[in-house]
């Protein structure tokens, strides 16, 4: 049984800053630690359905953005802390949303390849 779990989250004026981290603990009995698999981050904000943010490979060597995020958002990852950040600069109102990070055998950016997710964060974003 994996669990993530997600903090940094919080209130924010927009241009404001935020780091998002995702811990993990309990890596499946599989043999395989949570180095070996890609995580992303997924976002919902209210009345809107949960879209994907960023992802990262399970070496950090590859990574993917949203459109909306790219050159604002990076994704990075300690495989020796068993945790994945997600720094979040230049925020914006439409970036409110509770934040979610996931687990993936390769790097996806669909949700239904997620096995394992975290309960989330919120990020506020005031104007």
């Amino acid at each position: 049984q994996v669990q993530l779990v997600e903090s940094g989250g919080g209130l924010v004026q927009a241009g404001g800053s935020l780091r998002l981290s995702c811990a993990a603990s309990e890596i499946a009995g599989s043999g395989r630690t949570f180095s070996s698999y890609a995580v992303g981050w997924f976002r919902q904000g209210p009345g809107k359905e949960r879209e994907f943010v960023a992802a990262i490979s399970w070496g950090g060597g590859r990574t993917r953005y949203a459109d909306s995020v790219k050159g604002r958002f990076t994704i990075s990852r300690d495989n020796a802390k068993n945790t994945v950040y997600l720094q979040m600069n230049n925020l914006k109102p439409e970036d409110t949303a509770v934040y979610y990070c996931a687990q993936a055998d390769a790097l996806q950016s669909r949700a239904a390849e997620y096995d394992y997710w975290g309960q989330g964060t919120q990020v506020t974003v005031s104007s």
